[in-house]
């Protein structure tokens, strides 16, 4: 019998949320790690212990174990310990105690009233409410529960009770609402207390809409509630609730704030002590707000400061402006120190780039970005603005006494506080760069809810953007709780529209809402992919009537022909092709795209209800799924292996969602979205829909060199383009900026969009090697594709059973990979060239192989070489670009764009109207190619 020191629990976890927080649910599911000395290591079953109480659990479950004890009371506090006993006889010691508090209340238990100001001077007026109250007895625990229609804090004797931001975030306002809950036994004391709330507008008053069109949507003026449950040491209890006794004020120092405004804030306007006992001003009475919705605990993390950032530059612009540059696109907020005379206005604006050497505001729309700050004179000032965010690299202060102290400007980084699971690394330092700007974007998009963007007029929850995106998502940072929070206003807002899917969740925008293909598919796409990831079935079981509801609307719309065609799309959303103005004039055609979802999502609903036991409607979508197999591929597929709209994106869907199954046919596909890949130039040729696709597309059907060319492109557009002009975030265009370093002249652009950042699971799955075989990884697969161009690789990723790691790497044809398993998994190793893989069990595994080799092209170039030749030859396409870039910067920008690559097409014909000397000197340059080899 192995050693208990051999088996241990590294980490126990109650649901969803990470941060070990107050519960929302009365029966917590439990997850644990194993870490195991022991190769191979299984779990046969396991010992749960609550204060003394022992329940036995066998087989291998170790991540969402059913709560096997009596559910948790309200406010109830529970210890629980596990501990593990293995298939080989094994046994861990107990872990370490998991303290859990149930942050739930019993149905009828929420008492408080909504309050607001009596009588507001302005829409959207932020404001401070106060009470004060005397405890009599000894205190045993303190327990506050907070929401607001805005954003809030709460302060008891003059101390904020949490460090949480921007609470309680925002939800379908109208239909569904969170509260906060902390225990703020130690902020209290015997005798006279006060509790004060400052309160914003947020995301409740603020105005949304396009072209200027924007207006208010909730309510123009915030409210706040909270209960304050006082239990004492003699076994009494007693609720303090917000009502009309409460007093409040509009003539604080914040004057003026706003997620698009900014925050205005005038220090001299301060008031001391007012969250504390015995402040004297008289304020009026609180007006009590009616709200039918009643609020429900939070089961995902908080948004929290993450992190803080220095300045890297201070930059005088052309105008004599002064700016600071953080190196980083972020989201979050400055902090600054400042001493002056009082009535000193300081004023910090926001942007994400510079355009010619001044700040870049025009992406912003009508969103202001801009905070000012208003000194009251008597010393050293800090100060942080409390309700608002914006997106930025670079801030611009006008207003500071003297010259601008860079060590007294701090950026702080925030988002939804998350922790960090996945990583990545490779030889190729662009991609590397690529992948931490995918990390960043997410970083600042998943505040609250998952945004398109963060600093325009607009940090709406698109559903394609994170459609697209999930995968990404979950394997970065664990997100189950954050996206499952957000599935749920999903669904209400679903609800209120007979099946259909908003574009955006919450949705904000005025007039019909109307389905569309990849944004409403949000509802079964992302389910499935917390399944995947997480081994989460409780949200297909939570989620499945939102999924089936959307598969039955398209199916509605598509009727008896079984496509869904001749309705409004986004289509290919951004296909570089197209025009600026026009981001969904794409390639791809609409209505191809939109019968492609509506089979993807039809067969989701099938796989969902099988994964569910619902083996009746399993056998239902089913059937449907492959009667609009059967109409897409008669409608848009040729015997031959043609799209009838032939685009890469329109290959892709065909590929990857398994459309096609005739594996010649397939072939064909494939190669001939491997043609067009090339005959663009190893260019983007895909939007919103295509770009998650395309590479698993292309390596599916043998085509990994045409994918590590277009991964490793640094021309516009490319994945790498972007990096090379010194994004530090995934841009929403491929050409947010062109090459002159001017903003796209498109309406609609931004620096911070993680849609196009969707590549970034291809990369963890196929460039890293690591995927998941089974739901939660309970089986993995390490299967890395190996790309000319990059010698090595490793990615980690924290699994619901622990961290798994592939690192690999190749000294010409010797190729070396190590992978690591954790306890109670298994994986499938496929070495590159191996026909049959290997099964492993949980441990660390080293394997080694001799690659085949490739024979160097040998091929001679002139200008009678065909264009196809030409282009797959990396050096041969450079010598000419090269030489065309000499003579003429524009014509070679033109061409590199313009030309088709394409066989049987000599390189002379394409270069029509090119001076001679240009021709000779493009000549020359090829000549140099073919007598290096």
């Amino acid at each position: 019998m192995n050693s208990q020191r051999d088996v241990r629990i590294t980490r126990l976890k109650a649901e969803r949320r990470a941060d070990g927080g107050p519960l929302a649910v009365p029966a917590p599911r439990l997850s644990w790690v194993v870490e195991a000395s022991q190769e191979g290591w299984l779990q046969a079953s396991a010992e749960l212990e609550r204060d003394g109480d022992i329940v036995r659990v066998d087989g291998g479950q170790s991540v969402f174990v059913p709560w096997p004890f009596a559910p948790l009371a309200p406010r109830e506090r529970a210890r629980v310990r596990v501990r593990v006993f293995g298939q080989d006889g094994s046994e861990s010691e107990w872990s370490e105690p998991l303290a859990l508090t149930a942050g739930h209340l019993d149905d009828g238990d929420w008492a408080a009233e909504f309050i607001g100001l009596a009588e507001p001077h302005g829409e959207a007026q932020p404001a401070l409410l106060r009470r004060e109250f005397t405890l009599d007895r000894t205190l045993a625990r303190a327990t506050l529960y907070s929401t607001a229609l805005g954003v809030h804090q709460l302060e008891l004797n003059g101390v904020e009770v949490d460090d949480a931001q921007m609470k309680p975030g925002w939800t379908a306002y109208e239909h569904r609402l969170l509260y906060d809950v902390t225990d703020v036994t130690g902020l209290l004391r015997e005798g006279r207390n006060a509790i004060g709330v400052q309160l914003a507008g947020g995301w409740y008053t603020e105005q949304y809409g396009f072209q200027g069109q924007a207006r208010r949507f909730y309510g123009d003026q915030p409210s706040v509630a909270a209960q304050l449950v006082l239990e004492y040491a003699d076994g009494s209890e007693e609720t303090l609730v917000t009502d009309g006794n409460w007093t409040a004020t509009g003539e604080g120092p914040r004057t003026a704030s706003g997620i698009y405004l900014g925050e205005h804030y005038d220090a001299r306007l301060e008031k001391s002590g007012w969250s504390s006992p015995g402040f004297a001003e008289e304020w009026p009475a609180a007006r009590v707000v009616d709200v039918a919705v009643v609020p429900k605990p939070r089961a995902t993390e908080p948004v929290r400061r993450t992190g803080e950032l220095s300045v890297a530059k201070v930059i005088t612009t052309p105008s004599g402006k002064s700016v600071l540059d953080f190196g980083q696109n972020l989201v979050g907020r400055l902090r600054i120190r400042v001493t002056g005379p009082a009535g000193t206005t300081l004023t910090l604006r926001h942007a994400e780039v510079l355009e010619h050497g001044e700040l870049g505001t025009r992406p912003l729309r009508f969103a202001d970005a801009t905070d000012e700050y208003i000194l009251r004179g008597d010393g050293e000032e800090v100060w942080e603005p409390t309700f608002t965010f914006h997106g930025f690299r670079y801030a611009e202060i006008e207003g500071w006494p003297g010259q601008v102290d860079p060590d007294a400007v701090t950026a702080i980084v925030m988002h939804s506080d998350m922790r960090r699971t996945g990583w990545l690394e490779t030889s190729h330092p662009l991609l590397n760069r690529l992948h931490e700007n995918v990390v960043w974007g997410m970083r600042g998009n998943f505040l609250s809810l998952p945004t398109d963007c963060p600093q325009r007029d607009e940090r709406l929850g698109w559903t394609g953007d994170i459609q697209v995106f999930s995968p990404t998502a979950s394997y970065l940072f664990d997100c189950d709780a954050f996206l499952s929070s957000w599935l749920e206003d999903l669904a209400v807002e679903q609800a209120q529209h007979s099946g259909v899917v908003p574009f955006i969740v919450p949705s904000v925008l005025r007039g019909e809402v109307l389905p569309a293909a990849a944004w409403g598919d949000a509802a079964t796409v992302v389910p499935t992919v917390l399944h995947e990831r997480f081994g989460d079935e409780q949200v297909l079981s939570d989620q499945f009537e939102s999924m089936r509801a959307w598969a039955d609307k398209l199916h509605e719309l598509a009727g008896e022909r079984l496509l869904w065609e001749g309705h409004f799309q986004f289509g290919d959303w951004l296909d570089p092709d197209a025009p600026p103005e026009e981001p969904g004039d794409a390639k791809a055609d609409h209505d191809l795209v939109a019968t492609a979802h509506l089979y993807w999502s039809t067969h989701l609903v099938a796989r969902a209800a099988d994964q569910l036991g619902r083996d009746e409607e399993a056998r239902s979508y089913g059937d449907r799924a492959d009667r609009v197999r059967e109409a897409f591929v008669r409608e848009y597929v040729t015997p031959a292996g043609r799209m009838m709209s032939d685009a890469p994106t329109a290959y892709a869907l065909a590929l990857q969602f398994g459309l096609v199954r005739d594996p010649e046919v397939r072939q064909s596909l494939g190669d001939r979205l491997a043609f067009l890949v090339r005959a663009s130039g190893y260019h983007m040729s895909t939007g919103f829909v295509g770009t998650p696709l395309i590479q698993d597309a292309l390596v599916t059907t043998g085509h990994a060199d045409v994918a590590g060319r277009l991964l490793q492109q640094t021309e516009n557009p490319s994945w790498l383009y972007a990096v090379t002009m010194g994004a530090t975030t995934i841009w929403e265009r491929w050409d947010s900026m062109l090459e002159d370093g001017t903003i796209n002249p498109g309406e609609m652009t931004s620096f911070n969009h993680y849609a196009f950042g969707a590549v970034a699971d291809w990369l963890h799955r196929s460039v890293g090697g690591l995927a998941p075989a089974a739901p939660g990884y309970k089986a993995i697969e390490v299967r890395p594709v190996v790309l000319d161009g990059i010698d090595s690789a490793s990615t980690t990723h924290e699994t619901p059973y622990g961290f798994a790691s592939v690192e690999w790497r190749r000294d010409g044809a010797a190729f070396q990979l190590t992978a690591v398993v954790p306890a109670n998994s298994t994986a499938t190793v496929w070495m590159p060239g191996a026909g049959k893989p290997v099964e492993v069990g949980s441990g660390r595994h080293s394997f080694t192989t001799e690659l085949e080799r490739t024979e160097e092209s040998r091929h001679r170039f002139s200008l009678d070489s065909p264009l196809d030749r030409v282009v797959e030859d990396p050096d041969a396409y450079a010598a000419v670009i090269r030489a065309l870039e000499e003579a003429d910067p524009e014509r070679a920008a033109y061409f590199r764009r313009r030309t088709r690559w394409v066989p049987n097409r000599p390189l002379r014909s394409a270069m029509f109207l090119t001076p001679p000397p240009v021709l000779e000197a493009i000549e020359k340059a090829l000549a140099g190619v073919g007598a290096d080899r």
